[in-house]
């Protein structure tokens, strides 16, 4: 599996919230920051976000690389 560049996202929820996803996660053995990644996608989809793939992002930034 290639290596994905990652960012920080720093934010501040109430403890029974992340206790409920912290619940969520470990129910489909995940890691506290996969399960907010998937529930962002899905709820993306839901409503017709568009979020690019990490692998055409990567091309393109090579593509544009090699052009200058």
């Amino acid at each position: 599996m290639a290596t994905t560049k990652t960012t920080t996202l720093t934010l501040r929820i109430d403890p029974m919230i992340k206790e409920g996803l912290r619940l969520l996660a470990e129910k489909e053995h995940r890691s506290l920051t996969n399960m907010v990644e998937v529930l962002i996608r899905d709820y993306c989809k839901l409503h017709n976000v568009v979020i690019p793939e990490q692998l055409s992002l990567l091309a393109d930034s090579d593509r544009q690389d090699n052009k200058d």
